[in-house]
């Protein structure tokens, strides 16, 4: 059974490895998240030490899938916005090592973000992901609606051009939620 945690700054650091396997699995799997092939371990490490410190500032809420203690998925949701924009939350990199795929792993971490969000104060998420992708079939499952597309927003990971299309999903916002700022610690989460 899948563990889904909330990750500190210092468990983020404390992980680096198996993040950094995940995001290499992913985008060598073609997945349009950023980064272009090829894709290594050593190229994944700058961004997740980036996403550590965004932990440690309380921009950035990560949490990890782990089966038998290694982590083979991830999610983030970006809880920094501008001052107009409290309620409002980005939810960034749903990844899942292609070895776990078909155990309900992206389910359980957009389930275990969405109420991490909602702790915090967020009401409303939106995503982008790869149009035609097998990850844009995922989030109406999960009641998120389609805003739309933008034609050839970014690159396959193999190079050539591709569309993306926007989600977004009106959740409750927990009362007593702080004010956005971000998570401040470890939660056990469990699956």
């Amino acid at each position: 059974m899948p563990d889904i945690r909330l990750l500190s700054a210092a468990d983020a650091r404390a992980v680096l490895t198996d993040l950094c396997e995940v995001l290499a699995d992913c985008v060598n799997g073609g997945a349009s998240i950023g980064f272009m092939q090829p894709y290594g371990l050593a190229d994944a490490l700058p961004y997740w030490q980036a996403v550590a410190d965004s932990v440690e500032s309380g921009a950035t809420l990560l949490l990890v899938a782990e089966i038998e203690g290694k982590v083979v998925g991830t999610v983030q949701v970006g809880a920094a916005q501008m001052p107009n924009q409290p309620h409002r939350g980005d939810l960034k990199k749903l990844l899942v090592h292609r070895s776990a795929r078909g155990k309900g792993l992206a389910r359980l971490l957009m389930e275990a973000a969405e109420r991490e969000a909602s702790r915090i104060g967020k009401s409303l998420l939106v995503l982008d992901t790869a149009t035609g992708s097998e990850a844009e079939a995922i989030y109406p499952r999960l009641g998120w609606q389609r805003a739309g597309v933008i034609p050839d927003y970014a690159m396959w990971p193999e190079g050539g051009l591709c569309d993306t299309t926007l989600f977004y999903k009106r959740i409750a916002a927990l009362e007593g939620g702080s004010n956005g700022k971000g998570g401040d610690g470890v939660s056990k989460l469990g699956a």
